[in-house]
């Protein structure tokens, strides 16, 4: 059975009160729309497409990324006039998915579940049931059970609005009897508008079967449409990741402080203390410890390393039993190997620090290859930087550097070097000697601190 995907993203999103487009608002670092994609591009379908409309503009790049078919409505006049919108993109498949823009979290098995509820002749609805149903179309069945039609809010009678089952608006439709029936829509309702659900009495009238499946979590086919609402998803969505974290092995200090917002992959026996932010793709190996408030973004972390509070890691490689912060920041480009040590308010970039090595206080280390056992004392700076380009400095092995120096690139120090406390490198430091630059102190006796006045 071929399969096409149609994903309604053509909604203002008023509500929202914002000029990003609803469905480009973020849940979980993504936009809603992308979450749809993704979830849709698992089912393999012959053709996807989206239906656009206000704030195309933000939506295009997206879908260009993605490979994404779009069409325009120009005017919005409902569900079902946006799927007439599509017809081009569908027309010559078996059956029609319909996904909305705004409704991130429907899962992948509960999509399979639904298309596989019935032949490509039938009509299946997703439905799920609230104990407050306001607001959605209720699904009407007769005394046997079947559906017979879905019943908006603003056109429901007392009787019909008692109903807890309600449509999440996501279909699987045989596209040829759609086609065909898609003119015989009427906007003769209280909004003025073509709803899709009307497919559903048409599909009774003309003995087409029709199956549903009835969601158990509601927040799968929850949609958007304030802000509130994307919290509360953003919540729900941040709480199954954590639950998965702890089936794994994973300890969280707080299960409602942990914020994931792309790919966490990890080993065993890890702790991560509250308030921690995990971007991009990032993996942990076994018995990593992460402290309070930490920021870890596309990084691979080795086991047994220890990352204090407060610290921030982007786009580098740690290495095993790794000591990092507090008050850290690794920046695109580090590589810490196994062993090393990054102290408190220190800062790397695009630096490769060898194994054992220590960085332990308030010093800036950027385009640096430095060798094993090296000891880097406080307030060292690699000036790295000459106003227009970037130059590397390299620190061989057994290196120690006093405090409050200055390395100016590009420059080498060579293995077992010893550079003097406030020292400034302008040249290469020989191997295993004492470089230091000299300053004559002295003392002033007659000198007097100045008084404010």
């Amino acid at each position: 059975m071929s399969l096409s995907i149609i994903i309604l993203a053509a909604g203002k999103g008023t509500r929202m009160k914002s000029a990003t487009t609803k469905v480009m608002h973020k849940l979980a670092g993504r936009p809603l729309l992308e979450h749809v994609i993704d979830t849709a591009q698992l089912l393999s379908p012959q053709t996807l497409g989206a239906v656009c409309g206000n704030g195309v503009e933000q939506v295009l790049p997206l879908l260009e990324s993605k490979a994404i078919s779009s069409v325009m409505q120009h005017e919005q006049h409902g569900t079902g006039h946006a799927v007439m919108q599509a017809l081009p993109i569908f027309e010559h498949d078996e059956q029609v998915l319909v996904l909305y823009g705004d409704v991130p979290l429907t899962k992948l098995e509960t999509l399979s579940s639904l298309i596989n509820c019935g032949d490509e002749q039938s009509l299946r609805i997703l439905t799920t049931k609230l104990d407050n149903p306001t607001g959605y179309g209720r699904i009407v069945r007769n005394d046997i059970g079947d559906v017979i039609c879905i019943t908006e809010q603003k056109d429901a009678d007392e009787k019909t609005l008692a109903i807890q089952e309600v449509n999440s608006g996501i279909m699987v439709l045989p596209v040829k009897w759609l086609t065909e029936s898609l003119d015989k829509l009427s906007n003769n309702n209280a909004q003025g508008e073509y709803y899709l659900t009307d497919m559903v009495a048409l599909a009774v009238k003309d003995g087409l079967a029709i199956n549903t499946v009835c969601c158990q979590d509601n927040a799968e086919v929850a949609g958007v449409n304030t802000r509130q609402q994307l919290a509360e998803l953003e919540r729900h969505f941040q709480k199954l990741q954590a639950n998965k974290l702890m089936i794994n092995g994973v300890s969280l200090a707080d299960p409602a402080r942990i914020d994931i917002r792309g790919t966490l992959k990890t080993g065993s026996d890890i702790t991560i203390d509250v308030n921690v932010i995990f971007e991009g793709n990032v993996t942990l190996a076994d018995n990593v410890e992460i402290g309070a408030n930490c920021i870890i973004k596309d990084a691979t972390i080795g086991k047994g390393t220890v990352i204090l509070a407060n610290s921030m890691i982007d786009l580098s490689l740690v290495g095993d039993n790794v000591n990092i912060g507090p008050f850290a920041r690794l920046r695109p480009g580090t590589v810490l190997a196994n062993n090393a040590k990054i102290g408190n308010f220190v800062e790397t970039k695009n630096a490769n620090i060898g194994a054992g090595s220590k960085v332990n206080h308030l010093s800036y280390i950027g385009d640096t290859d430095m060798g094993k056992n090296v000891n880097i004392g406080a307030g060292t700076i690699t000036c790295n930087y000459d106003g227009a380009n970037k130059h590397r400095t390299t620190i061989g092995d057994n290196v120690f550097i006093g405090s409050d120096s200055q390395l100016i690139a590009p420059i080498t120090v060579a293995d077992g070097a010893t550079i003097g406390a406030g020292t400034t490198l302008r040249k290469n430091a020989a191997a295993d000697a004492l470089t230091l630059t000299k300053s004559v102190q002295k003392t002033v006796q007659s000198w007097k601190r100045p008084i404010k006045k």
